[in-house]
Formats: structure tokens, C-alpha cells, sequence
């Protein structure tokens, strides 16, 4: 049954999913509650779309649109007629409660669930309960395969006809480690094709795309991506804007508020955004320590076998490095500070990072002897020459102008004008752990990782004496209101540094 309404825009935004707006009573004599789908049409076009209700701001015969629609779809005008149909529950939904139930899913299973995410056919609540279900039970090694090739299969491949291509990913868990911003130019100025996609800050202060972004803008399309490649060897963007394993972004959007990735999904989506834009060669580090992600190195293994499973399956070569950590890598923890920490690296300036410094050295070696550039135990000195002799800098000014920014940026001038506010011992001690939460927790307090310049550069680290005083880390925010939140917060018991 169809109904006809007036189309009308709404001036409120909303995530990727698009919401339509009708009258409370009207939709209760339609038969439409909030979250049911519903499918509109105009002029040959269609789009679908979430219900929601209003008693007052919506009048009756009319369909309120979310602003975010209009953007996606320019060609329906305001007060044009639309029609409305149900849509029916998706087979998706069937295969969830499998999951849910700890049932096996089938290949078509997991297809049906991904294409009905990047369709839209699915609700938040019923992703939500998707995602949920992946930590009562674990995906098995046929249902990791099938999921991420489910994500591949529906979503744009990048196709650079290029022999070799590859690639550097971090599980995550590490505040501050932007290694791979290290890694892509050194590889690059080799002349090794290196397209780096990477998402936004899921667990998290900053993801690669939010440190970045402060140098130059991300969010390119695939013909633009194309074009920096071809031009550069590399790039360094935001992988939602490019369509590659789409379901993986709508899903990292309801992971986000819980800080929440649970390994398998962390799995199928760093895989799936990497045989998507067809790497052949892929480096993966996996960081371990108690306030990390994986917290144990039983865990690291267990991911380790997983990862060589799938790129056995879709026959690439690949490298799992596990890395035993106890601090954040680099001094910088937000999307400036880390910016920052990058570029005194690339630069050389005498104040760089060291840690930072060597596992990007550390993990370009890795890149560099797994796809034959260079001979086992030799990656390491290839790196460091490509790093002191200012090629690597010389390679990302280029890859930064040709992603539409400022080629002569320097490191010192990242962080003017962000307030800050020094925090000092209240203690002679020695440092014995640093809380990577406690880190992330404050940071986001301070607005990071959408305020740029939010966030904390560590003064000490691990294992460092300190005296009652000494400044321990530096709070930098773009508020002072911000400021106030994150001092409040340390002062009821959020604690970074543990002194004895």
C-alpha cells in the first residue's frame, strides 16, 4: 500500500543513515512507527529512508526530510510529491539472530547482512545488535573469510594496475603511534606504491585520517585518490569517502560512542579496506600491553593466526609483527600534537620523538623486506637513509600538496594558539605505568579528537624519575571551558601517570 506526501526539508542533521519526519497521529493512522523502513520515490528515483515522529514539528500531509538527504539526493525538490512504501524486514534480520543464538554463518549469510547494511535496510539498533553478538561469540576462521569478502564485494576496489602494492596497518590501542605517517613516505620516496586508507579515531584519540587532516584535507573520492597516486606513489586519506567496504564505515559510526571493536571486527575491517584497494603486500603491528587493545600476548597470537588465515585466502603476502608496549609512541597524543610529533620526525628536529622516530624505521623495514625492496636485515638502513637524507620529507610535502595542502608546513607551527595548562608531580617517584584509557579518556574530555588541537603532550614516560613539581604532561584544548572539564576530571581520580 502507498501513501502520498509533500516532501519538505528539516533543518537537523543526522548521522549516514537518512530520516524522514512525519506527523505523529498521520503515522499511527498509516500503520508507521519510529524506526520502521520506508522506501520514497519521485520521478523514477528512490531512496530509503528511517521513520520518525513528530506532534509539532511536522504538519500533517507533509514528509520531513533530514538535511543530510537533500544532500545526497539534489534531484528532489522541496514540495514535490513523494511516495511512501513499507519496506519489508530484512532477510538480514534472520541471519543476526543465527548469530545472536551462536548459530554458524553461511556465506550467504554474511553477504546478505553487508549488503543490507550498505543498502540501508538495516537500523542502527539492528546493527547494534549485530555488532553485539560478534563478542558473545567469536566469528570461526570460514566466517571472518566470508564476512570479509562480503565487505569487498560490496563496495568499490581501487584499481591501480600496479604489480605491487602495499601496505602498513596498526591494530590500534597505542595512543599517539602515527608510525604509518612515517612509514608511507619513506616507502614511497622508494618508488613503491603505497595507498594508505585509514578511518577516523573508532577507540582511540586520532586516527591516522584525524592527524592527517590537520596538514591536509582527507575526504577524496576515488578519481581523486587515483590522481595522487599516480602522481605520488602514496596518499594518506579518510577510507569513508571512498565507498571501499562501505558497511565497514557504517558500522564503525555505531561502534564509536561505546568506544567498542571487538578483535574479529577490527579483523575483517582492517582486511576488507586492504584487499580493497588491491594491496599484494600488507604489514600489520599488533601493540600489546596492559592498557592496550590486546592486553596479553595470548591474545596477539590468536589475532596474529587470524590475519595470516585471510591473507592466505585472498592470496597476499603479509607480515604480523606483534610489539610489546608500555607507553603511548611519541610524546603527542591528539590529532595536532601527533601532526606535530610527525613532522619532527620527517624534519629531523632535534626535539623529535625517538620512539616515534624508530618504529617508523622498525616497521619500514618491514614493508621493505616483505616486498623484496630491500634484503632480509638490510630494511632497516635503506629506511634511515631515505629518513636523514630528507627524502622522506621531500615525499610527503608532496603527497601533502597534491591532497590539497600546504607543502611548507613546519612542526612548530601546528599548535598556536591552543590553550594549555601544565600538570606537575605531587610527588618524588618513579613512574611505573601509564594509563593509555586514562589518556584517551582525558583527551576526548578535551574535545579531541574533533577539536584539532585538544589533547596531551607527555613530558615523561615510563620508568622516569620524576621530583614533587616537575611537569609530568601538558593539557592543550581550543576552550577553556574544555580545559576546566579535563582539570576537573583529573582532580577526581583520572590518573595517567602511576608514581611509587
Amino acid at each position: 500500500m502507498s501513501f502520498f506526501l509533500k516532501s519538505k526539508k528539516l533543518d537537523i542533521k543526522t548521522g549516514s543513515e537518512p530520516i524522514a519526519m512525519l506527523h505523529e497521529e498521520e503515522a499511527y493512522h498509516f500503520g508507521i512507527r519510529a524506526g520502521d523502513k520506508l522506501q520514497i520515490a519521485w520521478r523514477g528515483k528512490k531512496a530509503i529512508v528511517e521513520a520518525n515522529t513528530s506532534q509539532k514539528k511536522i504538519e500533517r500531509g507533509t514528509l520531513g526530510l533530514y538535511s543530510n538527504f537533500w544532500d545526497k539526493y539534489p534531484s528532489l525538490q522541496e514540495g514535490e510529491i513523494v511516495e511512501l512504501n513499507f519496506i519489508e524486514r530484512a532477510q538480514s534480520v534472520n541471519a543476526i539472530k543465527k548469530k545472536i543464538f551462536g548459530k554458524p554463518l553461511s556465506e550467504e549469510d554474511c553477504n546478505s547482512i553487508i549488503k543490507d547494511i550498505v543498502e540501508n535496510r538495516l537500523s542502527n539498533t539492528q546493527i547494534a545488535y549485530f555488532v553485539a553478538s560478534t563478542y558473545m561469540k567469536p566469528f570461526s576462521n570460514d566466517e571472518l573469510y566470508f564476512m570479509t569478502k562480503a565487505m569487498v564485494k560490496n563496495g568499490s576496489v581501487l584499481d591501480l594496475r600496479r604489480t605491487v602494492i602495499v601496505d602498513k596497518h596498526s591494530f590500534g590501542g597505542v595512543a599517539g603511534n602515527e608510525a604509518a605517517m612515517i612509514v608511507v613516505p619513506i616507502v614511497a620516496s622508494l618508488g613503491i606504491t603505497i595507498p594508505k586508507t585509514s578511518s577516523r579515531a573508532i577507540t582511540s584519540v586520532a586516527g591516522t585520517a584525524d592527524t592527517m587532516e590537520v596538514l591536509c584535507p582527507v575526504d577524496h573520492d576515488v578519481k581523486k585518490l587515483k590522481q595522487i597516486v599516480e602522481k605520488t606513489n602514496a596518499c594518506l586519506v579518510w577510507g569513508g569517502g571512498l565507498d571501499l567496504a562501505p558497511a565497514d564505515d557504517r558500522i564503525i559510526k555505531i561502534n564509536y560512542p561505546m568506544s567498542l571493536e571487538s578483535y574479529d571486527k577490527a579483523i575483517i575491517s582492517i582486511m576488507a579496506k586492504k584487499i580493497a584497494v588491491s594491496a599484494t603486500h600488507i604489514v600489520i603491528d599488533l601493540p600489546v600491553g596492559e592498557t592496550t587493545k590486546i592486553p596479553t600476548l595470548a591474545d596477539a597470537k590468536i589475532i596474529k593466526e587470524k590475519f595470516e588465515y585471510l591473507a592466505k585466502k585472498f592470496k597476499v603476502k603479509i607480515d604480523v609483527v606483534i610489539l610489546p608496549v608500555r607507553d603511548p609512541i611519541g610524546k603527542g597524543i591528539g590529532p595536532a600534537l601527533e601532526a606535530r610529533d610527525v613532522l619532527r620526525v620527517l624534519q629531523q628536529k632535534e626535539n623529535r620523538p625517538g620512539d616515534l622516530e624508530s618504529e617508523g624505521i622498525r616497521m619500514s623495514a618491514h614493508v621493505l623486506e616483505l616486498c623484496k625492496k630491500a634484503k632480509k636485515g638490510q630494511g632497516e638502513g635503506l629506511a634511515w637513509k631515505q629518513l636523514q637524507s630528507g627524502e622522506a620529507w621531500k615525499k610527503m610535502q608532496e603527497i601533502i600538496k597534491a591532497q590539497g595542502g600546504k607543502a611548507n608546513i613546519d612542526s612548530e607551527d601546528i599548535t598556536i594558539g591552543a590553550v594549555k595548562n601544565y600538570i606537575t608531580a605531587k610527588r618524588n617517584g618513579k613512574i611505573f605505568l601509564v594509563n593509555q584509557k586514562a589518556i584517551n579518556d582525558v583527551c576526548r574530555t578535551l574535545g579531541a579528537p574533533n577539536d584539532k588541537l585538544a589533547g596531551i603532550y607527555l613530558n615523561k614516560e615510563f620508568g622516569n624519575r620524576v621530583k614533587k613539581g616537575e611537569r609530568l604532561f601538558t593539557l592543550y584544548a581550543q576552550s577553556n571551558e574544555r580545559m576546566n572539564l579535563a582539570l576537573n576530571a583529573i582532580k577526581n581520580g583520572l590518573e595517567i601517570f602511576k608514581i611509587e
